[in-house]
């Protein structure tokens, strides 16, 4: 009998083991400066999506600092609410 090829519609998922971090409380940040919009980009898809936790690693008190310091950012006018294209 001949094995027959699999092919997949996607590519099937990769496991990536490497333990997710906060970065916050690895270089010791507690302020989290809104008027930096530079570092407000990492947080941030193309779209002007604030990113999840589950992606980025945070902790859940630095995320919820972050996500306020983008909304913070975005009604002076420092970042976009949406765009086609951030990055």
């Amino acid at each position: 009998m001949a094995r027959e090829q699999i092919q997949y519609v996607t590519a099937p998922k990769v496991e990536d083991n490497r333990k997710k971090y906060c970065r916050f409380k690895k270089n010791g940040i507690k302020y989290i400066d809104y008027k930096d919009a530079n570092f407000l980009l990492k947080f941030v898809n193309e779209q002007g999506k604030v990113l999840p936790r589950r992606l980025t690693g945070t902790s859940l008190k630095f995320q919820r600092k972050v996500a306020q310091a983008v909304k913070r950012a975005r009604h002076i006018g420092i970042l976009p609410y949406v765009t086609d294209s951030l990055k």
